[in-house]
């Protein structure tokens, strides 16, 4: 579903939604489509930092993994020709849903609760899910971003219920639909 209709300024395609949408499934999938390189922003905080992310939570708390996490929003959205897999809360912050918006056309994997808690229940390296009710974190997470989400998205598609290269196809037929447009 389209979502906003802007001007493309850039080839990117920048993947938004919960943890556990299928952000670095589908993208790696787009990336390959459209013969580009796929980044995956948590992964490249990792790479950067030599930690993993639960790590980062536990001496930094979320506010140290939010300030690095800016900073490898800033940087990755330089590159050009590029799908990127952002983390779930990387649209918290304004400045962010800035350089995605102004660099890229965003596409919002958006995913029902019951569905993530599903494909995430075996997965340690979440941070945010390590509770004692997993579903109501995910729950008050879904009804802090959706809207967030739908601001800065240029497409909205549900991957609870698509198979992924359904997802994919439809994606870039929106996006080629847009770049189209643009020229």
């Amino acid at each position: 579903m389209r979502c906003n209709i802007a001007q493309m300024t850039s080839e990117n395609i920048y993947l938004i939604g919960l943890m556990g949408a299928g952000k670095t499934t589908i993208g790696r999938q787009l990336a390959k489509a459209l013969a580009v390189p796929f980044y995956d922003s948590d992964k490249a905080i990792e790479e950067n930092t030599g930690v993993d992310i639960p790590t980062i939570f536990e001496f930094e708390g979320e506010q140290g993994f939010r300030d690095r996490e800016q900073k490898m929003i800033e940087k990755l959205t330089q590159l050009q020709g590029i799908v990127l897999a952002t983390g779930g809360g990387a649209i918290l912050r304004e400045e962010n849903r800035k350089l995605l918006k102004e660099n890229g056309y965003i596409v919002y994997l958006q995913c029902s609760v019951d569905r993530i808690l599903e494909r995430t229940r075996r997965d340690t390296q979440r941070p945010l899910l390590k509770a004692d009710n997993p579903k109501e974190n995910l729950q008050y997470l879904f009804e802090q971003r959706q809207a967030l989400y739908l601001s800065c998205a240029n497409f909205k598609i549900d991957t609870g219920v698509l198979k992924s290269k359904t997802v994919v196809s439809r994606i870039l037929e929106d996006y080629r639909a847009v770049n189209q447009a643009s020229q």
